[in-house]
């Protein structure tokens, strides 16, 4: 029944107000979308990353792969820094931006203990 009154909703909607609202709608939609998978991306890199830092101390192939996930952890945050927020979710977006840009700037410390050898494990605490 639901599912019924939604679509008889948005088949009103659009015959009201032609496709502008309707392309509004799908770009919310789309953006939610792609920050949910972002933000369940970083989640399990947040989960992951401090017990492998730990391992990389000591264990050259945790190190690789420790390297190796924080470089596609800046590669994810670059490209949800492009997108591209409707209105009302600019102030959201805005807040995870600032946030990117913290964590950017400790994977790039961290890979630069990792290339100079220097590796410790309480930066990624932070």
């Amino acid at each position: 029944m639901i599912k019924k009154t939604i679509a008889f909703s948005l088949l009103l909607i659009t015959l009201l107000s032609g496709c502008s609202i309707l392309d509004s709608v799908n770009q919310t939609v789309n953006y939610v979308d792609e920050a949910t998978q972002y933000l369940n991306t970083v989640s399990g890199f947040v989960n992951e990353v401090p017990a492998l830092a730990e391992q990389a101390v000591t264990d050259e192939q945790a190190a690789s792969e420790l390297e190796a996930k924080l470089v596609t952890m800046k590669e994810e945050i670059q490209a949800f820094n492009e997108l591209e927020a409707p209105g009302i979710a600019s102030d959201l977006h805005q807040q995870i931006l600032d946030y990117n840009q913290k964590a950017e700037e400790g994977i790039d410390l961290y890979l630069n203990n990792i290339e100079n050898g220097t590796l410790d494990p309480s930066v990624i605490e932070n």
